[in-house]
């Protein structure tokens, strides 16, 4: 599934299932990053490593290795 920061995951709720088995879920962002949530369209900042939209409840994730590439924040489903 993940080998190190060379390696990927298939979607955004194994990005957010290994965040919170590593404990990383709430680390910091490197830089606070603004998206637009695939769900509602609301525009938020994610701030740790998984954070949710303010307008649906949207989970979204990263992992720490891909943190400064937006591209990586996958979505992983609504009150995931």
């Amino acid at each position: 599934m993940h080998n190190g920061c060379s390696g990927s995951f298939g979607n955004g709720e194994q990005v957010v299932n290994k965040l919170r088995q590593m404990g990383f879920s709430s680390y910091a962002m490197p830089v606070p990053v603004e998206i637009k949530c695939t769900s509602c369209e609301t525009v938020f900042t994610m701030e740790t490593m998984e954070d949710r939209c303010d307008g649906c409840g949207m989970t979204y994730g990263v992992t720490p290795c891909h943190a400064t590439d937006p591209g990586s924040i996958q979505p992983a489903g609504i009150d995931y």
